[in-house]
């Protein structure tokens, strides 16, 4: 029972330490008056359209990713508690 806990533990520490280290590259991508700057956990940091920061436009990208997100672990969730796998 211990083991499992400590096992469990040591997958929650390396996640985070996966998903810090995700945040932490970057991808810019320019293409004629737009330039979107990308983090490794696919959030937007950066979105410029002729050279001027959009706010609401990035924010409203990462929240329909967010959405997206929430959806797809929600399926594989329940496919994954189908085949009778422990955890989901």
């Amino acid at each position: 029972m211990f083991d499992k806990i400590k096992d469990l533990n040591k997958l929650r520490k390396t996640q985070a330490e996966i998903k810090r280290q995700l945040e932490n590259i970057f991808v810019t991508s320019e293409k004629g008056r737009f330039r979107v700057v990308i983090r490794g956990d696919k959030r937007i940091e950066k979105l410029e359209i002729d050279g001027q920061d959009d706010k609401a436009l990035r924010e409203m990208l990462n929240d329909a990713f967010k959405d997206v997100d929430k959806k797809v672990e929600k399926q594989m969730r329940g496919q994954m508690q189908e085949l009778g796998l422990p955890g989901f």
